[in-house]
């Protein structure tokens, strides 16, 4: 064979060589392993938030809007007077509906009033005076107050957030640590990293009284626990 057509040869084959040591069973891209990892911490809910509304019915539009409206107003003043400031209170809802009769049979139902509706979000930050803020929105409102949404929240959970992420992401390193051992490889860089968290405005039950003078309502925060889950891909080597 031609001394040329040898060194040829050689060449090739060392190419071919060069090709295959480079080449995996993942058709060339890198092996990764996949973990999922949870961080979980408590803390004092610091915030309360409740929707405060009242109701009001009467034969026209006019008189149900005045009505709703003064009624309304009557609670923003007390909730103030009651510790509360301005800026945390945030009107939700504006609500305007017609009534209708019960039609005897055979009729058709008419229109025998109006009712409208006027609620407000009041944000108590300090869980102290909830009990008493609460009632004394019941009491300015009367029969018309409506209570709902409720819910406790750590106002300031930067802190929390950030010891759930660090025991979040150790769990998921100690994960993949393992994964990697089982399989025989070591643990490389991370390629990838997506987060979800839960746990924040809990709601609480809430026992409303009717009473013309409401008493104060019964307000246990508790402790909230603040759940974080991290997914993160390693790459393997």
């Amino acid at each position: 064979m031609p001394a040329r057509l040898l060194v040829a040869v050689g060449i090739l084959l060392a190419v071919l060589g060069v090709s295959a040591c480079g080449s995996d069973d993942n058709g060339g891209k890198p092996r990764t392993v996949t973990v999922v990892g949870s961080g979980k911490v408590t803390g004092t809910p610091d915030t309360l938030r409740a929707d405060i509304g009242v109701e009001a019915t009467a034969a026209d539009v006019s008189s149900a809007l005045n009505e709703a409206s003064a009624k309304v107003r009557q609670v923003t003043d007390a909730v103030v007077a009651a510790g509360v400031e301005r800026k945390d209170i945030q009107t939700q809802q504006v609500d305007l509906s017609p009534r209708y009769s019960s039609p005897a049979p055979g009729g058709t139902a008419d229109i025998s009033g109006y009712q409208a509706t006027n609620t407000v979000r009041v944000t108590i930050r300090d869980i102290g005076k909830a009990s008493d803020i609460l009632a004394a929105a019941a009491t300015a409102g009367g029969d018309n107050t409506r209570i709902s949404n409720v819910s406790f929240a750590i106002d300031d959970d930067a802190d929390l957030m950030k010891k759930a992420r660090e025991a979040a992401f150790d769990d998921a390193r100690s994960r993949a640590d393992q994964y990697a051992s089982l399989a025989g490889d070591s643990l490389g860089k991370v390629q990838t990293i997506s987060e979800t968290t839960s746990g924040q405005d809990q709601p609480a039950p809430l026992k409303q009284d009717s009473s013309v003078a409401a008493t104060r309502v019964p307000v246990e925060p508790g402790e909230q626990t603040l759940t974080f889950t991290v997914t993160v891909t390693y790459a393997l080597s």
